[in-house]
């Protein structure tokens, strides 16, 4: 049963939740999207991945100074954070790997 009398007693849920979406806002910060990745892969996958990779190390300081803060709930930070990271660098690769194997055109032009 739920603890409703202690604010906060339950967040493993949140924290995990806000682990999570700090991955994923920071690498669309740093990055275009794996679909565009995909598309335009054949000129850009190595700067795209470059990004993608920046994005993580970012990520990774700021799961990891969350973790280090919020004892209590270091688990589900380091969770979320590390399937995130995970689901997101997974995304990107398969992104540029079926770009590359793709016969049609990215949609740039230089």
């Amino acid at each position: 049963m739920a603890d409703f009398a202690s604010p906060g007693a339950n967040s493993d849920g949140i924290a995990f939740l806000v682990s999570a979406g700090i991955v994923y806002e920071i690498i669309a910060a740093a990055c275009s999207s794996p679909q565009t990745t995909e598309i335009n892969a054949s000129t850009r996958a190595a700067t795209l991945m470059k990004w993608v990779n920046l994005g993580l190390l970012q990520a990774a300081a700021f799961v990891a100074v969350a973790a280090w803060w919020d004892k209590k709930h270091r688990g589900a930070i380091l969770a979320g954070g590390g399937l995130a990271a995970g689901l997101m660098w997974w995304q990107y690769d398969h992104a540029v790997k079926a770009g590359l194997s793709s016969p049609e055109p990215g949609t740039e032009t230089y």
